[in-house]
């Protein structure tokens, strides 16, 4: 098994592992949404006044969050003509909205975005604050000199980088999470935070995996692929998520943020 692989599910199952990654993962909840007030105000004149299909055209077209759960909304989010086309539909919706109340609503409406939807910039963040002992440089200063260092920049300028430089294929569209430079060689990572097992999640490991496909490249420079992740896929178990990992994927540069440093400075 990978070392760094190893010492990670170590880290998780016999350390604070959760307390520590916290310091990368913040799973602080934003403030409440803002709601713009001449909008609401449409929303009490139609709510009031039960005009149904002004409301529900409203509340699909305005908020980002519709105010119940029902699997009919969606349709109607993307085909605002059916919305006419099919008044029970939208009668049964706006009965369970006048039920919930103005005030229920207004409160569903401003719920904050979910933790899980905030994760993806957390590393990036941490990152940049010096957490790997350097400071991301920009394009040019990193193209500089051959010392160590790690690249700033969106996803778009990374995943450009990766191709003009390090030879990654045009067709290649997966972004990345970090690109470094450590002794000469050129680090690749994505980062996942793995909250749970199954479904989506399951999935969004998958999607991490992709990364080792750039093994079998013909590329420009010396490059090192890592998955970072971090989660309940450390956690000994017979789920699938840690099979996979102690299995066909052992010996892959797999490694959780807290012995990504180590790692790096091992190179």
């Amino acid at each position: 098994m990978n070392e760094f692989l190893r010492r990670s599910i170590d880290y998780a199952n016999q350390k604070s592992y959760l307390d520590d990654l916290f310091r990368v993962y913040p799973a602080i909840p934003e403030g409440i949404r803002e709601i713009d007030d001449s909008k609401w105000q449409l929303v009490e004149e139609y709510f009031q006044s039960k005009k149904n299909e002004e409301l529900i055209k409203l509340l699909l077209k305005e908020f980002k969050i519709f105010p119940i759960k029902d699997p009919y909304v969606a349709y109607l989010r993307r085909d605002f003509s059916a919305i006419n086309r099919n008044p029970k539909t939208v009668a049964r919706l706006c009965g369970r909205l006048y039920e919930l109340g103005l005030s229920e609503i207004y409160k569903r409406i401003s719920e904050p975005k979910e933790i899980n939807r905030q994760i993806g910039p957390m590393f990036r963040n941490w990152i940049k604050k010096g957490s790997l002992g350097l400071t991301p440089v920009t394009y040019e200063m990193f193209i500089s000199n051959e010392n160590n260092a790690i690249l700033d920049g969106t996803d778009t300028e990374l995943l450009l980088f990766a191709k003009k430089i390090l030879g990654i294929p045009k067709e290649w569209d997966k972004g990345f999470d970090i690109i470094a430079r450590f002794n000469k060689k050129y680090v690749i990572g994505e980062a996942k935070f793995l909250t749970d097992f199954g479904g989506h999640q399951d999935r969004q490991l998958e999607d991490a995996l992709r990364i080792f496909e750039i093994k079998r490249m013909n590329l420009k420079k010396e490059v090192i692929p890592v998955a970072i992740l971090d989660g309940v896929l450390y956690i000994e178990c017979n789920k699938k998520m840690h099979k996979k990992i102690i299995g066909e994927y052992s010996e892959e540069n797999i490694m959780s943020v807290l012995v990504l440093t180590e790692y790096l400075y091992t190179l």
